[in-house]
């Protein structure tokens, strides 16, 4: 069988495949520590700018598998659930969210449930023109076990995730950009393009500063105010004495493109 996730580098620039198109990318037992691997694999490579998540096939991710979950529901007691729900899924959005490298997700077809999900855990998010959206965890007699009801509101505000936890509707790729859920809309066959595109854009900029302005807006969500100038205060000072932003001003001020280390 091959890998279920696909990891490729070139040009300061990962990308992420989940690799399971005869599921549409579920996340099953098999793809959900590969695809922490991958992450983390990301996380540790100091030649890496900026990821692309994205799903093999005609869907970004369909969630959880159903069959897996019916076997878990019928075999295990309620703790035991809750267990697995820790030491497997649940460390997806802990990954990303140690990840200091920018996260773009290239959203082809459906994303649902816990695809949903994963898609929020991402830092910047474009869509197929056929993508669909859905929190459909209700539907299914179950709630966000994956951080989707903490992701979500911090996405798209809490009434419009509300309403989308609570009837389990699927919005399309135009709602989703009027909502805020994505940044961008392309043509199915351009996602990729596009995604490569904004990825190189952001693989441009001085590789250091990135994973640092990425990290001091990620503990904003939760920091006040003095929380975040004492912390930008320290980071800054730090940034300021490296090549990288030396090299930075000396080109803008040379009118040429810089090379950074």
């Amino acid at each position: 069988m091959s890998e279920p996730v696909l990891y490729e580098s070139a040009d300061r620039i990962a990308r992420i495949t989940l690799n399971r198109p005869d599921t549409r990318n579920a996340l099953s037992d098999d793809v959900v520590p590969a695809l922490i691997n991958a992450v983390l694999r990301a996380e540790e490579d100091t030649d890496i700018s900026c990821v692309i998540l994205t799903g093999a096939g005609k869907s970004f991710s369909a969630g959880g598998n159903l069959n897996e979950i019916r076997k878990l529901s019928e075999e295990n007691s309620a703790l035991e659930i809750a267990e697995w729900y820790r030491t497997g899924i649940q460390r997806i959005p802990l990954a990303f969210e140690s990840l200091s490298v920018p996260v773009i997700a290239a959203v082809n077809g459906h994303a649902i449930g816990a695809g949903l999900d994963v898609a929020t855990m991402c830092d910047v998010r474009i869509a197929g023109e056929s993508a669909k959206f859905a929190e459909s965890f209700v539907r299914v007699g179950l709630i966000p076990g994956d951080g989707g009801a903490w992701l979500l509101p911090r996405t798209i505000g809490h009434a419009r995730a509300m309403h989308m936890l609570l009837t389990s509707e699927a919005v399309d790729a135009a709602t989703a950009l009027d909502w805020g859920l994505v940044t961008d809309v392309a043509a199915d066959d351009a996602l990729l393009a596009r995604a490569e595109a904004l990825a190189a854009s952001i693989a441009a900029q001085p590789p250091v500063t990135l994973r640092k302005a990425k990290r001091l807006m990620i503990t904003a969500r939760n920091a006040s105010l003095s929380e975040n100038l004492e912390e930008a205060r320290l980071v800054q000072g730090v940034l300021q004495k490296t090549g990288d932003h030396r090299e930075a001003v000396t080109a803008i001020l040379e009118k040429r493109k810089p090379s950074f280390s």
